[in-house]
């Protein structure tokens, strides 16, 4: 099978690694995450220009004409820099836009991939642990009553798609985020990105879409979210390694390089391993994304999010163990990855959730 990426998609690749390199040093990625809002506005604005809003999304839908694997190469790209710009929760939300009917929803689309507004999706519940498909918000006509946690990206937002339950149908609200009746809890994660807890007091909301298509649209945009969320890790834990790397051949002890002792250079091994079966199943999620057995794809999202929930601690671990008692400062970028990797592996689901889902999917195929 042929895993190489097409000339378009390798300039995508590269027009991102050299936002990183350029725009989002350690430097001013420091500066960005103690800031109040923990983002720079002008970042967004270049994802908008260079067309990384809607290189994931069908033409017919609005987009330029990608799918999940520009959405992967994009977050993989961050991924190395530790970019807490919330792309995977617009990744959802132009995805679920793009999977319901109607003319509402096809008319938001187009500003969100020209950066002009911000929507965010507002799926996940605290009895859920993750899971979007537990959904206890209540809908009354158009008011909306329920809270909502672990929203990426609601303070800056000036929308938010809600799924809430009306008698036994699940239904995608549409509700401003200064909208009467809706009050927020802001705060920062262990790997310093910023969200919120969302409650609405009988907020007024719009109905975008309701019955049987709801569902199977939140969890088809919910899989581009995770497979865009592995690709994030997958450039996380590539980065750790590397880094580990550099640093087992510049430390000295007993007068020699430190990635000259057989003992580390197994722990090495061993995290190349984690890396490159990560690598293999997202590439295996992207066929089975683009092919038509519903099934079989949430089995392979599912797959792959639990190896970067187990292989994604296990990297970031081991590069702490290597870089020894410097690995856990603040000022060093490896404890940022083990951070990030430990918040991944129980952002939306844990790995006890995917392999339930896993084999949920391989019993119905």
């Amino acid at each position: 099978m042929d895993f190489s990426y097409t000339s378009e998609q390798d300039a995508l690749r590269d027009s991102v690694r050299r936002f990183v390199e350029r725009e989002y040093g350690w430097e001013e990625r420091f500066t960005i995450v103690r800031s109040d809002g923990g983002y720079a506005p002008r970042h967004w604005a270049m994802f908008a220009e260079l067309g990384w809003l809607g290189a994931g999304l069908s033409e017919e839908a609005g987009g330029f004409g990608g799918g999940g694997t520009e959405n992967a190469l994009i977050a993989e790209e961050l991924g190395r820099g530790l970019v807490t710009e919330p792309f995977v929760p617009h990744v959802i939300a132009t995805q679920l836009l793009a999977g319901i009917d109607g003319e509402t929803a096809a008319d938001l689309i187009g500003p969100l991939v020209m950066g002009e507004s911000i929507i965010v999706p507002v799926l996940q519940e605290a009895a859920g642990r993750g899971d979007w498909r537990h959904v206890d918000m209540r809908a009354d006509g158009n008011r909306l009553t329920g809270v909502k946690t672990l929203v990426e990206g609601a303070g800056r937002a000036d929308n938010m798609l809600v799924s809430a339950r009306n008698g036994d149908e699940i239904g995608l609200y549409l509700v401003a985020a200064d909208a009467a009746g809706v009050s927020r809890t802001d705060y920062r994660t262990l790997d310093n990105h910023r969200v919120s807890d969302v409650a609405l007091d009988g907020a007024e909301a719009v109905l975008l879409a309701s019955g049987a298509q709801v569902p199977g649209a939140i969890d088809r945009a919910m899989e581009h979210g995770l497979i865009a969320l592995c690709g994030e890790a997958l450039g996380v834990m590539d980065a750790a390694l590397w880094a580990t790397r550099d640093y087992l051949k510049m430390r000295k002890q007993f007068g020699t390089a430190i990635g000259n002792f057989q003992a580390l250079q197994h722990r090495m091994a061993d995290m190349l391993i984690e890396v490159e079966m990560t690598r293999s199943l997202l590439y295996a999620a992207f066929g089975a994304m683009a092919g038509d057995d519903a099934q079989a794809s949430t089995a392979a999202v599912s797959a792959a999010k639990v190896q970067v929930s187990t292989g994604g601690l296990q990297v970031g671990a081991q590069a702490i163990q290597l870089h020894g008692g410097i690995g856990v400062t603040e000022e060093l970028n490896i404890s940022h990855h083990y951070r990030r990797l430990y918040a991944i592996a129980r952002q939306f689901g844990d790995a006890e959730l995917h392999l339930a889902r896993f084999a949920q999917a391989r019993d119905q195929n």
